[in-house]
């Protein structure tokens, strides 16, 4: 009996490695690629930003969208990001304070304004494209790492998404967090995953 027990423990620690190692691979290998298919919209998922001015992983991320933007690959670019706790502006505003200095036409760019997390930026932004009459194809901008992850949210939300990274270094602990992420938010959804967060 107590054999029999050993092995299914043993057995479901195998599984429980296997997916998480075959979640790792694809995290790691959706952060080394680039998709620049032309979309209805550039959605910038937002990251820390100080009293208006973005941080260097923002800015990253801006930049990059601005190069898309002039590239061609949509007409539209949505930031998104709300206030963190003691911030006086938000980073979606200060997205777009930024890339209208970065000379991207006001008629251009739309703001999310309450996401504080990748999933309620992504559901956020749906209405968003919806109220602009912009489809649901979007090419996102975040952090290499991040790539995986923010695809699945977006499908689960009801977009059709593209990604095109940043130019940053993705470490190990960021893809293994992201690998962790995405491994639970598959099996309980990343609506849930975000609740507990």
């Amino acid at each position: 009996m107590i054999r029999l027990a050993l092995k299914i423990v043993g057995g479901i620690f195998a599984v429980v490695v296997l997916y998480l190692t075959f979640t790792f691979v694809q995290v790691w290998w959706s952060s080394r690629q680039d998709d620049r298919t032309p979309s209805n919209a550039i959605v910038v998922l937002g990251a820390a930003q100080w009293n208006g001015t973005p941080s260097p992983v923002y800015k990253e991320r801006l930049d990059h969208a601005a190069e898309l933007y002039k590239q061609g690959v949509a007409k539209t670019i949505v930031v998104t990001g709300g206030k963190q706790q003691g911030d006086k502006v938000g980073e979606g505003f200060a997205g777009y304070n930024y890339l209208k200095g970065k000379g991207v036409p006001e008629k251009a760019l739309l703001i999310e304004v309450g996401g504080t997390n990748t999933y309620e930026e992504l559901s956020a932004a749906v209405p968003i494209l919806d109220s602009n009459n912009l489809g649901h194809s979007v090419t996102l901008v975040s952090s290499p790492y991040h790539a995986f992850r923010s695809e699945a949210i977006a499908r689960e939300v009801g977009l059709s998404p593209h990604f095109s990274a940043a130019d940053s270094e993705s470490s190990l602990s960021s893809l293994v967090r992201e690998a962790g992420g995405a491994a639970i938010g598959r099996i309980i959804s990343f609506r849930r995953l975000s609740n507990l967060q």
